[in-house]
């Protein structure tokens, strides 16, 4: 009887932990089943808010900067031996919304600026910053209103704030400008408007002591190009600048105020295979006041030009050779400065020198601003050991200028050219440029300047800069 009972009891025992075992093994695939089902809820939904919001395209925010420090080692003409460090830290940040329809960018910059006791001009430190040296937000007005698609022959963007504008290639406008830059596209033709203002801080081009250090003009412009051919991109501008530039302090006896317009026409491209060229030329209208005026203006008629060609290379080590002449016109009447109103143009009403505001390589040691010149420039540059990992990015390069007058009477922007002779003289540069790794990169430009007959210090001057960036 007793093993009966066992052998019922045991049974029991058995069907009641299969019963638990069962349910237990039930309640584990439900909860599987209800996560599951969960999962492919969430995993629906995920979808569809992918395509009404989608997140990568919605939101793109990149974040950056880098910390640097040069050295400067340099002789003015002034002085023959001048040292000057620049150590400076630069921090930005993009933000891209709607794929793209609207991209906002800003980058603040802090630099102390140090002179070696007794080599200052007038500090010897300085805090440069911090300042906003771009800052900007960007709408394509199109994509923005769901109007247009980035495939459409027609597209609006609009800029605003504190940018990079060059007009053309760069000869007449190439500043950093506080500005409204209005880029439309109709098939093949761009066209470009301009409403900006001088950063308030920036250097002036008209070198007098009253306005030298902080600029207050206004520029308002077109541009139209061509982008139809498959190496050709023609263009035409058109450019007004106003001067509003304060005197501090004011200067009763003579006006500063430099209100011209340009006239600029053009093309960049490939005349072949890697032979890479641009051109420009500009005509300068306008009104400037001369030596000791301050009633009457002068009528500005001058002109300048550039052209260049740049041949690369497809063989081992990525030689380049480049090639470039620029012109800008002089006056005979401007002894003393090309560009400022004090000591500018005086004994007739008409002032032919040109003066813009555009950038280009005019050397490091000579430096001269593109007025009353010719200049051409000679430049090659390789990488000599772009085999080995560590030297890949190794860049050695060269630049040779020659210098000369257009009115040999006329002054140039360097006021050590003191003799009425033509010839300025001529000058080499070489330098280094060596990414070490993905964030850290040094360079180094040594040139000399050999004065020529328009000069009565007929010394040697030398140009030397070195500096490391590192980037994160």
């Amino acid at each position: 009887m007793r093993s009966v009972a066992s052998i019922i009891s045991l049974a029991a025992i058995l069907l009641a932990t299969a019963s638990v075992a069962r349910a237990q093994e039930g309640s584990v695939s439900a909860a599987e089943s209800f996560l599951q089902q969960q999962r492919l809820i969430n995993d629906k939904l995920r979808d569809e808010r992918r395509e009404l919001a989608p997140i990568d395209a919605l939101l793109d925010w990149q974040w950056g900067g880098w910390l640097e420090y040069y050295v400067f080692h340099f002789d003015d003409g002034l002085q023959s031996s001048r040292v000057f460090q620049r150590p400076g830290f630069s921090a930005w940040t993009r933000l891209r919304l709607d794929d793209g329809a609207h991209e906002l960018f800003a980058r603040v910059k802090l630099t102390f600026n140090y002179f070696k006791s007794g080599d200052e001009y007038d500090r010897q430190h300085d805090w440069e910053g911090a300042n906003f040296d771009r800052a900007w937000y960007q709408i394509d007005i199109g994509r923005a209103f769901r109007l247009t698609k980035p495939s459409d022959p027609y597209q609006l963007r609009a800029r605003i704030g504190r940018q990079e504008v060059v007009f053309g290639t760069g000869y007449v406008l190439d500043l950093p400008l506080d500005a409204v830059v209005l880029d439309a596209r109709v098939h093949d033709l761009r066209a470009i408007g301009l409403f900006a203002k001088t950063v308030a801080s920036y250097p002036n081009i008209d070198r007098s002591a009253v306005v030298a250090d902080h600029s207050g003009r206004h520029f308002y412009g077109v541009q139209l190009s061509y982008e139809g051919f498959d190496r050709h991109v023609p263009f035409v501008y058109a450019l007004w600048n106003q001067d509003h530039t304060d005197e501090r302090p004011k200067d009763a006896l003579q006006e500063y105020n430099y209100e011209t317009q340009y006239f600029g026409f053009g093309s960049r491209g490939e005349l072949a295979h890697n032979l890479g060229y641009w051109v420009e030329g500009a005509f300068e209208t306008g009104r400037s006041y001369g030596d000791g005026n301050f009633l009457r203006r002068d009528a500005v008629e001058a002109w300048g030009w550039d052209i260049g060609l740049e041949k690369l290379f497809d063989v081992p080590t990525r030689p380049r050779v480049s090639f470039e002449y620029m012109f800008a016109s002089g006056d005979s009447d401007r002894v003393f400065s090309p560009t400022n109103a004090a000591g500018g143009n005086r004994g007739d009403r008409e002032d032919t020198s040109f003066v813009g505001f555009g950038y280009r390589d005019t050397g490091i040691a000579a430096g001269p601003a593109l007025s009353n010149i010719h200049l051409w420039r000679l430049g090659g540059s390789f990488a000599p050991l772009e085999k080995h990992e560590l030297f890949r990015d190794l860049e050695l390069g060269t630049n040779w200028f020659l210098y000369h007058k257009n009115r040999s009477r006329a002054a140039i922007s360097d006021p050590s050219a003191d003799m009425f002779e033509g010839y300025l003289g001529w000058e080499m540069d070489y330098f280094i440029n060596w990414r070490l790794a993905s964030d850290l990169s040094w360079t180094v430009r040594w040139g000399a300047f050999f004065p020529g007959s328009a000069y009565s210090d007929r010394d040697t001057r030398h140009f030397v800069f070195s500096g490391v960036t590192w980037s994160f």
